[in-house]
């Protein structure tokens, strides 16, 4: 608010955002208040909120999500990125490949009954899955331009769409619950979202895709079980239990099979199982 304060009433042309999440995030807000167009150079790949038409912003009750328009340009540059914390890297590796797991539960919400949308297979999935199928590492300058651009395609995806379902299904919801629950414990946005979307593709039967997901992570040093980001299993169930309340409304696997407590331990159980853990 400071910010478009600041900026009303001024001759200018554009805003440009020029850091990590947090900036560019308050730097939407500001500038969709004023009416300005949006520049974003990202100084790290934490997350697809570089491109998206959406602030999440801290405020009075917690945490909120915003409309705003999408930058009308972005700039990424990989001496940049490299230079940034590994860990940045990595969660926007979670953040890209959860989004296989959120285009599977936004096609479900749409098929059961009770659904007033349609919506055929939309073509953006070749994103994630080339960051999920690709073979560099986090220092290789064509692994970073294809996280780049499934990050940027996550985001142009909600422009499209007019909602944030093609990039946060049950794996965003497992992470906001971690975030609600533990906050002072939780760990990064992209390592809940990659764990979550793995369990979640795990739930719909979707093993091939799951143990997929969790080769990438674990070669990529995400964690692929709850013990790995510092949380007991119970801690994970009631997370997952928790998970769909932090968001109303949204029909994701989780609030398909509505499982009970003892149910998400079995299927926890039968997970870790599954990956080896």
């Amino acid at each position: 608010m400071k910010l478009a304060d600041a900026m009303r009433g001024k001759r200018y042309d554009a805003v440009v955002a020029l850091g990590g999440g947090k900036i560019i995030d308050v730097t939407k807000y500001a500038a969709a208040r004023v009416g300005l167009p949006l520049v974003a150079i990202a100084t790290n790949l934490s997350h697809d909120g570089i491109c998206s038409p959406i602030s999440t912003l801290d405020n009075d009750n917690g945490r909120g999500s915003y409309g705003v328009p999408t930058p009308i340009a972005l700039v990424v540059d990989l001496d940049v990125i490299r230079d940034a914390p590994v860990r940045f890297i990595r969660s926007g590796i979670g953040d890209a490949i959860s989004n296989i797991s959120a285009l599977a539960d936004w096609e479900l919400s749409t098929a059961r009954p009770a659904s007033t949308s349609t919506a055929s297979r939309p073509p953006w999935p070749a994103a994630p899955e080339a960051v999920l199928r690709h073979p560099g590492g986090v220092g290789d300058d064509d692994f970073l331009v294809t996280l780049s651009e499934g990050l940027v395609m996550s985001g142009i995806a909600m422009s499209i769409s007019g909602d944030s379902r093609p990039s946060s299904g049950a794996c965003h919801e497992i992470s906001h619950a971690f975030d609600l629950l533990y906050p002072a414990r939780a760990a990064g946005h992209g390592e809940q979202c990659g764990l979550g979307a793995a369990f979640a593709m795990h739930l719909r039967g979707a093993r091939a895709e799951s143990a997929q997901m969790v080769a990438t992570l674990r070669r990529h040093g995400l964690p692929v079980t709850p013990e790995e980001m510092g949380f007991t299993v119970d801690e994970f169930v009631h997370a997952v239990s928790f998970a769909p309340q932090t968001r109303p409304g949204r029909f994701t696997i989780l609030e398909h099979l509505d499982l009970s407590d003892d149910e998400i331990r079995d299927a926890y159980a039968d997970y870790a199982q599954a990956i080896g853990s």
